[in-house]
């Protein structure tokens, strides 16, 4: 991929920040939920939806990098 043919790539970056910064906190979040899941999931292994939640978790802390992913995607080059 050429630089050149996506100039306005740095442009997108800089209006997803601000998006950005409220997914690290939503991300923040999902790691506190990450690691209480974690210990509830070692005193009781056998809860289903205590692994439901960890997954999710998951998902709240890679938020960051799919709304930076987003916003450069969507930005015509």
């Amino acid at each position: 991929m050429c630089c050149d043919d996506c100039e306005c790539w740095p442009l997108g970056w800089l209006l997803g920040l601000p998006f950005a910064l409220l997914a690290l906190i939503v991300s923040l979040v999902g790691v506190l939920i990450w690691i209480v899941g974690l210990l509830l999931s070692c005193i009781c292994p056998c809860c289903l939806c205590v692994s439901i939640v960890v997954e999710i978790a998951t998902k709240l802390i890679k938020a960051p990098i799919h709304v930076m992913q987003w916003f450069t995607a969507q930005i015509p080059c």
